[in-house]
């Protein structure tokens, strides 16, 4: 047990990614308890934080899972693109003990004042961008220093959350919930831009497919989308949901889809750990469109925005952590068949949620089988992943 828990901490994604896993399933368990009481299954018990359940939902889903996915992802990632040292033990424990304290925090707001719940909850992000701007300088291409600016997108939506909270702005939250979201998409639809085409790439040319049937990424289509990635967090940000915010929703959806035409996701369904990343991304395009369809006035935003938390955040998460997880402990790039259930899980429970939303009569029962999906899917990565992020690191397999 000590050798398993010194190494958890040595590395940036298995404690990140334990963590991330962790408190979904706990977050996706409290949310599944409130929405038990609302039926009056169950006696109705005030709840130990100080905001209303779906809105500690939706700030703990950003916030507190997905900044968890980030964290293990960026320790891991940068140093590969810049040939700087890993995080040492010592900084892992720092960064994860914030967020965990962030978490707690949280959990607990309805006993602590709003102002230290934001200074506790406020500060792992910048200790998170000040350890990558440090590796990143090292190679500072624009194509990787992006991620400082939409790290700093996620902090000031979360402030916005804050603010509201602490009494310093009137209607802030709703705006801070919305733009963590579309920025934790812009994260996506850039790096999924990257990775996936490139992963099917490999895969198809180890398969000793012919080069003309490889994926190919289309210049006209990869710099609009980079434009508008990080416009869409920046709007939502400063005029909130709005036309504007709509329209540049719906044109990246578009064009996010146009891009992955040329992606061979019909080539990918033979591999889940590669399917899983086409079919987060199309959650991204099919959320997006959805999204800035329902600000312009057709459609449900809420429905639009389980897309895109569950389907493309939830989706994405599970597959990069898992495809991580197992390349960097020198495992095989295979999901094994629990991880490919729960890929499928995922993007079952963002349809339900969505397709249930326009259906009165059973719209709390779907948010239930909904949530009961969500853990499943996130039972199935931790019970998949175990291995790979608590045990040793296996000699490298093709």
């Amino acid at each position: 047990m000590p050798a398993a828990i010194t190494r958890i901490f040595a590395e940036g994604f298995r404690i990140f990614f334990l963590f991330a896993g962790l408190y979904g399933l706990f977050a996706g368990g409290a949310w599944g308890l409130w929405l038990v009481m609302q039926t009056g299954a169950v006696p109705f018990e005030a709840a130990p934080y100080a905001m209303t359940p779906p809105t500690w939902h939706a700030h703990e889903m950003i916030f507190g899972y997905a900044a968890a996915a980030l964290g293990g992802f960026f320790l891991t990632a940068v140093p590969n693109w810049t040939g700087s040292p890993e995080a040492r033990a010592g900084f892992i424990t720092l960064a994860a003990t914030l967020w965990l304290a962030g978490r707690l925090s949280m959990w607990f707001s309805a006993s602590l004042s709003p102002g230290v719940v934001a200074v506790i909850d406020l500060a792992f992000v910048p200790v998170l961008a000040a350890k990558i701007a440090s590796q990143l300088i090292r190679r500072p291409k624009p194509q990787n220093m992006v991620f400082l600016a939409l790290l700093t997108f996620i902090w000031l939506a979360n402030l916005m959350t804050h603010l509201e909270w602490v009494g310093a702005t009137d209607e802030t939250l709703q705006t801070g919930l919305r733009a963590g979201l579309l920025t934790l998409c812009a994260m996506i639809a850039i790096l999924g831009g990257r990775i996936t085409p490139a992963f099917t790439r490999n895969a198809m040319k180890r398969a000793g497919e012919p080069e003309a049937a490889w994926p190919v990424s289309a210049t006209r289509l990869d710099k609009p989308a980079l434009g508008l990635a990080l416009a869409l967090p920046l709007s939502a940000l400063a005029v909130g949901a709005t036309g504007l915010t709509g329209v540049l929703a719906l044109t990246l959806g578009i064009v996010q889809a146009a891009r992955m035409a040329h992606w061979r996701a019909g080539w990918a369904l033979r591999q889940p750990i590669l399917i899983a990343l086409h079919l987060g991304l199309g959650m991204l395009a099919l959320g997006l469109v959805l999204w800035g369809s329902a600000v312009l006035g057709y459609g449900n935003e809420v429905a639009a925005l389980h897309v895109l938390g569950i389907g493309c955040v939830g989706g994405m998460t599970l597959a990069m952590m898992s495809r991580a997880a197992l390349g960097h402990t020198g495992r095989a790039l295979v999901a094994p068949p629990l991880m490919a259930a729960a890929y499928g899980l995922m993007a079952a429970a963002a349809l339900l949620r969505w397709f249930g939303s326009g259906l009165d009569a059973v719209y709390l029962t779907a948010m239930l089988v909904a949530d009961g999906l969500w853990i499943a899917a996130i039972a199935l990565y931790l019970t998949a992943m175990w291995p790979a992020l608590t045990g040793s690191r296996l000699a490298s397999q093709p």
